[in-house]
């Protein structure tokens, strides 16, 4: 099978990089996870911090039995799968095998494309500069909204109304806009209970 083919049906995945670490933020922070980046992204956010990740073409090609069999020298048992984009693959044929292999599998992403893969936990991430695709919503565990502008807590209101009445909400600030938004999230919170604040925690404690 060509690598192209082999890209499109799932078996071959492009991976910015691989690493084992701390989850910095969201419901699972402080947990040891393994994080597999995937190369590619067509949603361009402004404030991107691994711009690098966009061009797929950059990253090296691998079939998904050598991503899991990496992730397989660690002893957290933990994966999130994130880029990037990674909903712009099919995830079927890696999340089946991490699962087969005994990890538990979470996503972050921000669902602009249809939703494929086995998840123990989705994590769901708008963003304003490419539509959500309705697959995503019945699937989101968790809606963690950046804020950027001002404007983005009435964004934030817009997906709170689409997702699952169980999915965990959440405000988190951008990082280069803390010092601007942290006390306007603070309050929002205390108002709106039904939202929680999450935090970079690993840009806090200086963890890659």
């Amino acid at each position: 099978m060509k690598i192209k083919e082999a890209v499109a049906s799932g078996t071959m995945l492009p991976v910015m990089e691989a690493f084992y670490t701390i989850q910095g933020e969201g419901t699972f922070t402080g947990h040891a996870a393994y994080f597999i980046r995937l190369g590619g992204c067509d949603v361009g956010c402004v404030w991107c911090d691994v711009k690098d990740s966009w061009e797929a073409e950059k990253w090296p090609v691998l079939p998904v039995e050598d991503i899991v069999a990496q992730a397989e020298q660690y002893p957290g048992r933990l994966v999130v799968i994130t880029g990037g984009e990674p909903l712009m693959y099919n995830l079927g044929p890696l999340t089946e095998l991490l699962k087969a292999k005994g990890f538990q599998t979470n996503i972050e992403t921000s669902g602009a494309h249809p939703f494929t893969g086995t998840f123990d936990w989705v994590c769901f991430s708008p963003k304003k500069f490419k539509e959500p695709h309705p697959s995503i919503y019945q699937e989101a565990d968790e809606l963690k909204v950046i804020i950027f502008h001002k404007s983005d807590f009435e964004f934030a209101e817009k997906h709170a109304s689409q997702v699952g009445e169980g999915c965990v909400k959440l405000l988190q600030p951008e990082w280069s806009k803390a010092a601007t938004f942290t006390e306007q999230i603070v309050n929002y919170v205390k108002s709106n209970p039904n939202w929680k604040i999450s935090l970079q925690t690993h840009k806090f404690m200086d963890i890659p």
